[in-house]
């Protein structure tokens, strides 16, 4: 056979798997060769996961090209930092349902399954409610604590109110994703993502600028279309939850709340949410420490970089989410080595997909925050931000696929421990030292997050190696 011949049938192989990734066809993830496995996972995991973070770029570049537009990046900026506790929620609670439901799908128990999934939708319900109470009530006063000027809490509590009263359709938004993403089915959590975003984008310059009878809402109008977008992809996902064309066979019994079955869901959920809010909080942090140190302009330059970072990161998330849904199926079947093989192929890709990612930031940070902004100290510090922050990709990357695997195992604890010491007691104090005692305002903030992230990394990389998540039961 020629070299030519080889290539194509490589070629062509490697298609038939794009497209059944795309399709979503079930298959045995814990029988097929790891590669393949991987690439029908992270496909669509790596859309879904950068449709996700098209949400904040698509408002952020309409409201960037309001009037007096520094002061609605940095409400969309602050709300969005302040919002992460919101999907720290969110993504904790679908990082129990991943592993919950890919143990059972391991252990071929799809009733199980389907019962564990449906539980933890009952537990976000009752606790956003909370939440979205209390966003409703102190939404100016959230803007304030932030750092933003009065003006800018002014013109940006609708906005606020909004974002947190639908937050529920956030945390939906991620959980029914988790839940298909543990069966396997990772094309319908993409395909709820492109549904919502293609919504939010028609319906964003609707909003912000009117047409027709529909008057312009400014900056409320982004919260607005945002909140609706992501309802229509919410209603995608629960037709999909109900039609019984899935793996998961709904049923209205399943959300009767089951004491027992809630347990073994606080147990895996509770260290995976105070995991994100350990994150989101020393991002919260770092935000205000931004604020108050760069002034407006430094405060919408970082929250620009930091929408940017967050494009190009999470299509990498997704590749680590890939890796905690084979970590959670392989062990159910029983094939530990099986798992932990996955976890090294994941980090090989993402590395790859990472050090481009670095290349495109150090020489063209510049262009992409000019797209969203036409404010030249604006565009400075967010190029700056931009060059610091991609030199720890490639290790940040490594990273996150290892944390993924921890929890797809139900191991929450073990990231949750790590993310105390590396945020809480290294970046956080480290940020403040060079921000303030060495009076390097925001650019001290921007060397303090890869300088954590790496220390992350390390950290994973020797406790995975010891192997103690291998024994982790759900």
């Amino acid at each position: 056979m020629s070299q030519s011949t080889k290539t194509q049938g490589k070629l062509s192989s490697f298609f038939d798997v794009l497209v059944q990734s795309l399709k979503g066809h079930e298959v045995d993830l814990t029988a097929i060769s790891i590669k393949r496995a991987i690439i029908l996972l992270a496909i669509p995991m790596m859309l879904e996961m950068a449709m996700e973070s098209v949400f904040a770029l698509v408002d952020l570049y309409f409201v960037g090209h309001l009037e007096n537009s520094s002061h609605a990046i940095q409400t969309v900026g602050l709300t969005e930092s302040v919002l992460t506790i919101i999907y720290s929620l969110a993504i904790g609670l679908s990082m129990a349902a991943t592993a919950l439901v890919a143990r059972r799908i391991g252990e071929k128990n799809p009733e199980a399954a389907s019962r564990a999934g449906m539980q933890t939708i009952v537990i976000a319900v009752a606790v956003n409610l909370v939440i979205s109470i209390l966003g409703l009530i102190f939404a100016r006063d959230i803007l304030l604590l932030m750092g933003a000027s009065s003006e800018t809490a002014n013109q940006g509590t609708t906005f606020v109110r909004i974002m947190m009263g639908g937050s529920i359709i956030i945390v939906l938004l991620f959980l029914i994703n988790g839940i298909f993403r543990g069966a396997g089915n990772a094309a319908i959590a993409m395909r709820s993502l492109w549904i919502a975003n293609i919504a939010n984008i028609i319906l964003c310059p609707i909003f912000i600028n009117g047409l027709g009878p529909i008057p312009a809402f400014g900056l409320t109008g982004a919260a607005i279309a945002t909140t609706i977008g992501r309802g229509i992809g919410v209603s995608y996902q629960v037709y999909n939850l109900f039609n019984g064309k899935n793996a998961l066979k709904i049923s209205l019994s399943h959300f009767i709340p089951d004491l027992e079955q809630i347990k073994a869901i606080v147990k895996v959920a509770a260290p995976a949410i105070f995991q994100f809010v350990i994150a989101s909080c020393s991002w919260v942090f770092l935000a205000e420490l931004v604020a108050t140190t760069g002034g407006e302009e430094g405060s919408a330059g970082y929250q620009t970089a930091l929408r940017l970072m967050m494009f190009f990161l999470l299509p990498a998330w997704g590749l680590s989410n890939a890796a905690a849904t084979l970590v959670g199926q392989n062990l159910g079947a029983g094939h530990i080595d099986r798992a932990e093989k996955s976890v090294f192929h994941t980090v090989k890709y993402t590395v790859a997909f990472m050090a481009v990612v670095s290349v495109l930031f150090l020489t063209c940070g510049h262009l992409f925050a000019a797209f969203f902004t036409s404010d030249e100290k604006v565009i400075a510090i967010a190029s700056e931000a931009l060059k610091i922050l991609s030199i720890g990709f490639i290790i940040y990357g490594m990273g996150m696929v290892l944390i993924s695997a921890f929890n797809g195992a139900g191991d929450t604890w073990t990231p949750t421990k790590i993310n105390i010491f590396a945020f809480w007691l290294f970046q956080i104090p480290f940020a403040y030292l060079l921000a303030k005692y060495l009076n390097m305002g925001p650019t001290g903030v921007f060397i303090a997050i890869p300088t954590a992230e790496v220390g992350i990394a390390i950290a994973a990389f020797i406790l995975f190696k010891r192997g103690k998540w291998k024994k982790t039961v759900v």
